[in-house]
């Protein structure tokens, strides 16, 4: 750690005293209303050849900053998806700073409504692919919708994907700290008229810690004006139950200070039916069907606050705090399963019903305090510190009655579970951005401490209360990372150049009292990555980017609780699990910035699988998490978006995709056995502009899966046709939408496992089909720009 601070201050030295030898050059673009142009191409050309002399990428806020130049007479120039500034002429004498480069944003009249642009634009930068979206066809439908539109994202089963792999969702390079769940929800009642652009990052550069994988960071529009804005919400779902949720969140700014704060309510009660089919089996062939038709009826009351503080000290100090708490007092869920249990013949043998009350109750609340120092330079230093506080309790009682063929009662089975777990998370971190001659560079340290206890007693409650030692459990599990990493980028006129490295020192431990097992694992990695862009010319460019990257078990994974719908199914954590290591190449050419083709391999390692197995002797059927043998996949990605006409958009994109994963089959004789699957993704969305003002839209969109491959599993195809409505008022202050999901009635598959001894397989329907309606009100100077944003912390991710 000494060390890595010593090389954070060196490299921090020699970069102030490489800036006192040359000139340099700061300013901002804007367009004719002053608005900031974010990432605009600024250019400085000799005035005497008109030869390139320097090139660079304008920041979120429109500022650039050139350095290195030589003594002489310039002309400068901006440039933003075709649009293109005047020549302005300077002379560089000394250190200059000037004020704004005007890009003008041509208006196109169309049918009486006025837009500065008709489709959405993909830019490809040299680490992220950049989808501005900002008063384009579909900037008025919900934050859901433009993501999943994306190019390169996929949706399944209500969770965004790229590249087969779930994603992070950002807001302006802030981590949404939620489930997948929430995010949906949140983003649904997140109106797209805030939006930019959305980044696509498929492998994050060493600034990002090297655990995670693909990032979807939101970028929202800026507007600096001071005054107050607010809104309240609220949503209806009809689906088998009815759904609500209500929020409301207010932002105050003033010239130093800056101030939001948000409350979301949320009660939900869902329904979900299983059908699952086990052929257990031995030598001979199979022995025993068992049929079963499970219902979950979940009731939830979730609470959702957040607090955001910021204070500007003066131009160059800034101080941030941000709260996030969620608190569920209360998680009721009902199952009940019936399953019948036939011989090799088909011959009824016996049934057997399960009755099973859960009750969970759960809190999080984390704070997150950072200071950020601008030097005059504009070089960055930032350091961090976060807190984190995770408690669950959760109580389950489980009931079994077995009966003959003719109804008469044979015996029951019952018992209970009390199980808790409390985690603490805990981080510190350093960063520093500046210039090195006109090489960008970054730098930082971290450290992470993470402390978690668990607990699980098992009851017998045949005859009275009996404590069964075995099934019980206490776990701990502690973990220290330290890291460190640096990255330099460079822009030319027709390359850009991005490298890093960063690395990270973990210590960790965890112990099982009940089984008396000691994991402790202490390793150093290195995690380098590569990104370099190739603009051939204004029709065609070419990029290739490289990563390794980390995932480290969740800590609910190594939890050794088990999770029972019966005595004889049940999922239950691993503590033996290790982390694992991946390799990520991408290969991606672009054609007339319409036409998107993307090759991608990934070498996932010991891949973290969920996998199911069927002990034939015990009837017993499991969930256990584990570290496969090996895992790869890959895939191409062609993505178009057309304006078929001044209100038509229509989005596609297409993914065809090779998965497998060897893992030990543990109730095969640990057989190793190769699960793999070739499949494809179809996305066909239409959003329509139904009104000549733009405050009426509409969307239709047809989603074909044609499998998937989940662990030991493989899942069939599946599609999904949706339809929403969207009508604004009132100026924008008022919205109000109404959408179907799931019309076909073909969103779910039956997921298969067959193969040796195993041969299972379910049918999952969660309330998929339903309609929902939403409405939104805004008060106060709404378009302002607020700094909501969640907690940005990887060590939180895990958990979910």
């Amino acid at each position: 750690m000494k060390l890595l601070l010593a090389i954070l201050f060196f490299i921090i030295g020699v970069s102030q005293f490489a800036h006192s030898q040359t000139f340099e050059l700061k300013g901002e673009v804007k367009d004719q209303y002053q608005e900031p142009v974010a990432f605009a191409s600024v250019f400085l050309v000799t005035a005497k050849d008109s030869v390139l002399a320097k090139g660079t990428s304008a920041d979120e806020n429109g500022a650039f900053l050139f350095t290195d130049i030589k003594e002489g007479l310039y002309f400068l120039k901006a440039s933003y998806v075709g649009q293109v500034s005047n020549d302005l002429a300077i002379e560089i004498i000394k250190d200059t700073k000037i004020g704004a480069i005007i890009i003008e944003q041509q208006a196109e009249q169309l049918n009486e409504v006025t837009v500065t642009s008709n489709k959405p634009v993909v830019k490809r930068e040299v680490d992220r692919i950049v989808f501005n979206v900002e008063n384009t066809v579909i900037s008025q439908n919900s934050s859901w919708d433009i993501l999943r539109q994306t190019p390169g994202v996929i949706m399944m089963n209500d969770e965004l994907k790229v590249r087969n792999q779930a994603t992070t969702i950002y807001i302006n390079d802030r981590k949404v700290q939620l489930s997948s769940e929430e995010v949906k929800s949140l983003l649904e009642n997140y109106q797209g008229e805030n939006i930019k652009s959305v980044e696509v990052i498929h492998n994050p550069p060493a600034s990002y810690d090297a655990e995670g994988g693909s990032i979807l960071n939101i970028v929202t529009s800026k507007n600096v004006s001071v005054g107050y804005k607010g809104n309240v919400n609220a949503g209806y779902t009809q689906g088998v139950f009815p759904k609500y949720n209500f929020g409301t969140s207010h932002f105050y700014k003033t010239k130093r200070l800056n101030v939001n704060a948000s409350y979301n309510y949320t009660p939900k009660k869902e329904f979900k039916n299983t059908l699952s089919n086990t052929n257990f089996m031995d030598i001979t062939g199979i022995t025993s069907v068992w049929d079963t038709d499970f219902d979950q009826i979940i009731r939830t009351n979730t609470h959702s606050a957040g607090v955001s503080v910021d204070y500007e000290f003066n131009d160059k100090n800034t101080l941030s705090l941000t709260s996030n708490a969620q608190y569920q007092p209360k998680k009721d869920a009902d199952f009940f399963q019936e399953t019948t249990i036939k011989n090799a013949s088909g011959v009824l043998d016996s049934l057997f019903t399960t009755n099973s009350f859960l009750s969970e109750q759960k809190h999080n609340v984390s704070g997150d305090l950072t200071f950020k120092h601008q030097f005059k330079d504009q070089g960055n230093l930032t350091v961090n510190a976060h807190y984190t506080n995770f408690d669950l309790d959760r109580n389950q009682d489980v009931n079994s009655d077995y009966f003959q063929p003719n109804g008469s009662f044979l015996r029951d089975f019952n018992f209970s579970t009390i199980a808790d777990q409390q985690i603490e998370i805990k981080t510190a971190q350093i960063d520093y951005t500046d210039y090195l001659g006109s090489v960008f560079f970054e730098t930082g340290v971290k450290g992470s401490f993470i402390d978690s206890e668990s607990r699980l007693d098992y009851f017998l409650e045949n005859d009275g209360t009996e404590f069964i030692s075995n099934l019980s459990d206490d776990y701990t599990y502690d973990e220290r990372v330290y890291a460190g990493y640096f990255s330099l980028s460079k822009d030319w006129e027709k390359w850009s150049i991005k490298t890093g490295l960063r690395v990270e020192q973990t210590e960790s431990s965890g112990v099982s009292v009940n089984v008396s097992s000691i994991n402790d694992l202490d390793y150093f990695e290195l995690f380098p990555s590569f990104y370099i862009l190739h603009n051939i010319n204004d029709n065609h460019s070419l990029s290739f980017d490289y990563s390794r990257k980390l995932e480290r078990p969740r800590y609910e994974d190594l939890n050794p609780f088990r999770t029972y719908i019966n005595e004889r199914t049940f999922e239950e954590g691993n503590p033996n699990l290790t982390p694992s290591f991946s390799h990520n190449f991408n290969l991606n050419y672009t054609l007339n910035q319409e036409y998107y083709f993307d090759f991608y391999y990934r070498d996932n390692g010991r891949y973290i699988s969920t996998l199911t197995f069927q002990d034939n002797d015990n009837f017993v059927l499991r969930d256990i998490t584990q570290n496969v043998l090996e895992s790869n996949s890959y895939g191409f990605d062609f993505t178009y978006g057309k304006s078929i006409t001044n209100n038509w958009y229509l989005y596609s994109y297409i993914s065809l995709f090779h998965e497998e994963e060897s893992f030990i089959a543990l109730q095969s004789n640990e057989y190793s056995y190769k699960n793999k699957f070739n499949g494809a993704y179809i996305d066909l969305t239409n959003y329509f502009t139904l009104s000549k003002d733009g405050s009426f839209k509409g969307e239709l969109g047809l989603v074909f899966l044609s499998g998937w491959l989940q662990g030991s599993y493989i899942q069939e195809e599946t599609t999904n046709l949706t339809l929403g409505l969207r009508k604004s008022f009132f100026n924008n202050r008022a919205v109000l939408s109404v959408s179907a999901n799931d019309l076909l009635g073909k969103y779910n598959g039956y997921v298969s496992s067959k193969y040796l001894n195993q041969d299972n397989r379910y049918l999952v329907v969660p309330e998929t089909q339903y309609v929902k309606f939403g409405f939104t009100y805004n008060f106060g100077n709404f378009r302002l720009e607020d700094n909501q944003r969640d907690i940005d912390k990887i060590e939180r991710e895990r958990l979910d």
